[in-house]
């Protein structure tokens, strides 16, 4: 019999469309470690990665996903020299002024997460700009976590619960996980199913530690300048083959 030579499908053909994750998070590391390999500054790499940025997000708006949550700057990284801070937060004021008009096309809606009042007022006005820009945007919902931490978050919203029992407002034993949930920046948007890391790194790095209490982990050894369409796919292919229990038996789910 002659040789029937194998056909490779790619990643994206292997993708079941109708089990696709509803909200992706993703923890973009790697910037930095991609400038040194390349031998240059660590903000070559940072702009590298709003490339990188620009078409993870176009593909999870085509693909028909919800809500893209993407880790962009956290609590930890105000501790960074402050030429690094400073010019991280002069290009995504520039990111933002480029990529609005893209938002608008893709009908892409702009939300945030975080400590925003942290911000330099220029950074703050034009994000606010945006948000207000794509608010009525129906397709997917790009969250940007900034200047963001999960402790920050719990404690916020513990804070906030704390003096609403003290106010009278609730009881305390009316405290549960969806009054909790409910308190927190994250109340408008469903927990994420899969989340993402690049750059070889396994840990959660203070990001979402309450909503990621039964979404699938994904670890890459791509650093995010790297990370592909083709490899944010393959991430989706690994999560349709995983089985969601939350809890429950095989035979249950």
């Amino acid at each position: 019999m002659p040789h029937v030579p194998k056909i490779s499908m790619s990643y994206k053909e292997q993708i079941i469309s109708d089990r696709m994750p509803r909200h992706i998070a993703i923890i973009m590391d790697g910037n930095g470690r991609w400038a040194k390999q390349h031998g240059l500054k660590r903000m070559f790499g940072h702009r590298e990665g709003v490339r990188t940025v620009h078409e993870i997000t176009t593909a999870a708006a085509e693909m028909g996903i919800d809500y893209l949550t993407l880790y962009a700057f956290s609590t930890e990284n105000w501790n960074r020299p402050k030429e690094e801070v400073d010019a991280l937060m002069a290009l995504l004021v520039e990111t933002i002024r480029q990529e609005t008009p893209t938002l608008m096309q893709n009908n892409v809606k702009l939300t945030t997460i975080g400590d925003l009042s942290r911000l330099p007022e220029v950074t703050r006005t034009k994000f606010e700009q945006c948000l207000q820009q794509t608010a009525a945007n129906t397709g997917l919902t790009m969250v940007l976590a900034l200047s963001y931490s999960s402790r920050w978050e719990i404690t916020d919203a513990m804070t906030r619960i704390a003096n609403d029992v003290q106010n009278g407002k609730m009881k305390a034993e009316e405290v549960s996980e969806q009054v909790v949930s409910d308190y927190l920046t994250t109340k408008s948007v469903p927990d994420p199913d899969l989340l993402i890391r690049t750059s070889g790194e396994y840990r959660i790095s203070n990001f979402l530690l309450w909503q990621l209490a039964y979404t699938e982990l994904y670890f890459t050894d791509c650093l995010w300048p790297d990370f592909t369409v083709e490899e944010f796919y393959k991430a989706i292919v690994d999560y349709q083959h995983r089985e969601r229990r939350f809890g429950k038996t095989s035979e249950q789910v």
